[in-house]
């Protein structure tokens, strides 16, 4: 039985490992032919930038990683609305060209139709 599972992603991809494990786990679990969505919000719209280039800390581009997602049929993804805004982002300039961009009412709504939440 598929559950529906909604990763929450908030943190910056750089400076801990906490977005690269929730990418992992949002991986690990479209791997066991789970209902994945994919949430980012707060700090982890920054993942979403083109133009990554962590070189000089020894990082490969969190940007280049999340490409792979199709591959695993993560296609539920989603960009919190205000986060974006609070951040002077604007949603024709994240990476993930079929993201839906969602409000904090759409939010909730999103959280409701899960079966689980994994927050990272």
């Amino acid at each position: 039985m598929q559950k529906r599972i909604l990763f929450i992603s908030r943190h910056s991809p750089y400076g801990s490992s906490i977005a690269r494990e929730a990418l992992d786990a949002v991986l690990a679990s479209a791997a066991y032919d789970q209902q994945i969505s994919l949430l980012f919000m707060d700090d982890g719209v920054f993942q979403l930038l083109p133009q990554q280039d962590p070189s000089s800390i020894g990082q490969k581009s969190f940007a280049a990683m999340l490409s792979i997602l199709p591959l695993y049929d993560v296609n539920n993804i989603f960009v919190h609305q205000q986060s974006l805004q609070s951040r002077g982002i604007e949603p024709g300039d994240i990476i993930l060209e079929d993201a839906q961009i969602i409000d904090s009412c759409g939010v909730n709504h999103l959280l409701t139709q899960q079966d689980q939440l994994l927050s990272f």
